[in-house]
């Protein structure tokens, strides 16, 4: 089971304790029963919250498939030759998908530095 990031432990904590907060004002109990059925509830809601952050893993994924996206390099493999008709003369594959990062690197090439 992978460990909880930084992100899942603070977003878990800041709504279990805004979520307890506000239904604790809304409702207005004063009750032991009932801040203890609030305090259960607040802590479902940020077990749920904590466990539907997205990892560091899949924004990578995300992102890497976007900057794919926008630098139209193709992602698709390249046909073979058997599945040409006969008779076709043969094709040049065309480029090959660059990774994201040296796309990423290309692109700043003619940026601003903010060194002067």
């Amino acid at each position: 089971m992978p460990r909880p990031t930084a992100a899942q432990f603070a977003y878990g904590s800041a709504t279990v304790v805004f979520s307890t907060v506000a239904m604790l004002l809304l409702s207005g109990t004063a009750t032991g029963v009932g801040v203890a059925v609030i305090a259960l509830a607040a802590l479902a809601l940020g077990l749920l919250v904590s466990l539907t952050v997205p990892t560091v893993k899949a924004a990578r994924t995300v992102r890497d498939a976007n900057d794919a996206a926008a630098s139209g390099t193709p992602t698709e493999a390249v046909r073979p030759e058997s599945a040409e008709p006969a008779g076709s003369e043969a094709r040049v594959p065309g480029p090959r998908s660059v990774s994201a990062r040296s796309s990423r690197a290309h692109s700043a090439v003619g940026g601003h530095s903010l060194r002067g």
